[in-house]
């Protein structure tokens, strides 16, 4: 089945739930946001369904024995920034190999706000390359043995396919919200003057918060927004290439006196998130907030799930709630079924961040090609993209395509996390969009179907969502 049959309209029409599309869809019936249709779009584990709007379901006032899962709009949340992928450089050099014409329709696709739209609303980028590069490389690269203090020698010019991408994305969306950070710093500023581990030299603190200014003032001239910045990407993972070895210690320090006095003595505006690695050290995160030097300079802190267990952002929330909290990837690997990955990352990348604080959530890279490159010599050989881009007219969407849709398509920035129970196997995140719908995502972690009321307001919608599958509900 091609791809634009699977829906009918976006996110506007009545409701939906497990059939097929039967009836062309009226956006004058939800203009005035009546609660007696629920709309929904339906993924299966086994495939044979993913994103399909599905039958009407209308809300009653009977009600029946079956468990509920209930909304409640009067308890909010926070509020959300977005749903994306990180635009690594491999990502971007994968999608230009496409026609203009493919290349033009999978953009408008990704970032655009049509009804064959996923719209997505945030992206993460590299502060120069990252593993999923085809080369290694930073702003300031030098022969071995020379150093740039004054950063004479910086230049955006290797992110010039990325930059030239982002311009379009930013024309199709833009309100598009963009963090960064590095995988590793220019290597004469490391003790080991290698890509790869190493951890940053203290004289040149100063000289590489100086760098992340360049680098927000350099992509502001290009129309670039850098929204947040993270001072690095894994900082408790060397062992990738580029890398670098940066324990809170040294963050905090780097935040408290250069990074954060560097920014406000420039008049930048991006906000300064730590961490931005695995849920199984929050204390990461606790120790720099703990600073109060180093506090004033922080806007939140980013999270990654290879290890530890996504209930750390709460951890960080209780002890910190003025502080935002962002998490920023998960991969999906060519070993990985779509079953299991559908699952899993419903449940904890999208519902379990939103329900543990998160502003967003972000799957991995957007691209790649059939043999999962490009990537750096020591980079990710098995990272699967969104979208796996096979020759100039062809490309096929993945897993973590759906993942992201199942939210960014429905849930636009500024919408706000409410209340929504949850049952042993149904997992739930509840949303208020600026426009006043109401989203509900539920993902079935049951082999076998599970039968439930929506209840919203007095009035119940009765609905049956298949085993190991994710369903988003609008009204």
């Amino acid at each position: 089945m091609k791809f634009h049959s699977l829906y009918s309209f976006f996110f506007k029409g009545t409701a939906l739930l497990c059939g097929v599309v039967l009836f062309p869809l009226s956006c004058a019936s939800v203009g005035a946001g009546k609660e007696s249709n629920v709309q929904s779009w339906l993924t299966k584990g086994n495939e044979s369904v993913k994103l399909q709007q599905q039958n009407p379901v209308k809300f009653i006032k009977n009600s029946n024995n079956w468990q509920n899962i209930e909304i409640d709009d009067t308890q909010k949340f926070q509020y959300v920034d977005g749903f994306g992928y990180t635009l690594t450089g491999g990502s971007v050099e994968v999608i230009n190999r496409l026609s203009f014409s493919k290349w033009k329709a999978l953009l408008n696709e990704l970032f655009g706000k049509d009804k064959n739209s996923i719209s997505i609303s945030y992206l993460r980028i590299s502060i120069g390359a990252s593993d999923l590069d085809g080369e290694v490389f930073s702003y300031d690269d030098l022969p071995e043995g020379q150093t740039d203090p004054t950063l004479s020698k910086f230049s955006l010019a290797k992110d010039k396919d990325l930059i030239a991408m982002l311009k379009e994305i930013l024309a199709i969306n833009p309100n598009i919200k963009i963090i960064a950070a590095p995988w590793s710093s220019p290597v004469w500023m490391k003790n080991n003057g290698k890509s790869k581990g190493g951890i940053l030299k203290p004289e040149f603190y100063k000289v590489y918060a100086e760098y992340f200014v360049k680098y927000i003032q350099g992509m502001q001239k290009e129309g670039i927004t850098i929204d947040a910045v993270t001072p690095q990407n894994e900082p408790l993972h060397p062992g990738n290439n580029p890398s670098l070895y940066m324990p809170s210690e040294q963050q905090k320090d780097f935040i408290k006196d250069h990074l954060g006095p560097v920014f406000k003595a420039n008049n930048i505006k991006t906000k300064i998130v730590v961490y931005d690695h695995n849920c199984n050290k929050p204390e990461y995160a606790l120790d720099i907030l703990k600073d109060p030097e180093a506090y004033q300079y922080i806007d939140g802190s980013a999270f990654h799930l290879y290890e530890g267990d996504i209930s750390a952002l709460s951890t960080v929330h209780n002890a910190f709630p003025d502080k935002n909290l962002y998490f920023t990837e998960q991969w999906t690997g060519s070993k990985g079924t779509f079953n299991e990955d559908l699952n899993w990352h419903i449940k904890n990348v999208i519902i379990g961040s939103m329900r543990n604080w998160s502003r967003i959530a972000l799957e991995w890279n957007v691209a790649n090609d059939p043999q999962y490159k490009p990537h750096t010599d020591g980079g990710c050989t098995e990272c699967k993209g969104a979208i796996t881009v096979s020759d100039s007219e062809n490309f096929t969407r993945n897993v973590s395509y759906y993942i992201i849709a199942h939210a960014s398509k429905f849930i636009p920035a500024g919408s706000q996390r409410i209340a929504s129970t949850q049952t042993e196997t149904l997992s739930t995140a509840a949303f208020k969009t600026p426009a006043g719908k109401t989203v509900l995502i539920i993902q079935n972690g049951n082999s076998t179907g599970e039968s439930f009321n929506i209840k919203y307001n007095g009035k119940t919608a009765p609905v049956t969502l298949s085993g190991n599958s994710a369903a988003t509900y609008v009204f």
